[in-house]
């Protein structure tokens, strides 16, 4: 039988696990920051759903926020349309 995520990524760091947890509003507040920073255009909500599902199925997907490839948060990098999946072994968007 296999291992779920949690069961082979063990307990969640003390020190850091609740500021892993991103709440919706402050992806927001994330993403319109950064894109005062870097203007650019936001995917559809199909594409972004498709990515953000794609994303959770992830074994690399951590505390179901964070890439272990690039450290983003999925929701905020899922929104922009010319993001692409940052794995190198096999790119799921």
């Amino acid at each position: 039988m296999s291992k779920t995520a949690a069961e082979t990524q063990g307990p969640p760091c003390r020190g850091c696990a609740a500021s892993v947890r991103v709440p919706q509003r402050e992806v927001a507040r994330i993403l319109a920051a950064y894109l005062r920073e870097h203007p650019q255009e936001l995917a559809d909500e199909a594409t972004c759903a498709a990515r953000l599902a794609a994303c959770a199925t992830c074994p690399d997907l951590v505390y179901g926020t964070t890439c272990r490839h690039c450290g983003c948060l999925v929701a905020v990098r899922a929104r922009l349309k010319n993001a692409h999946c940052p794995d190198p072994r096999a790119r799921a968007w």
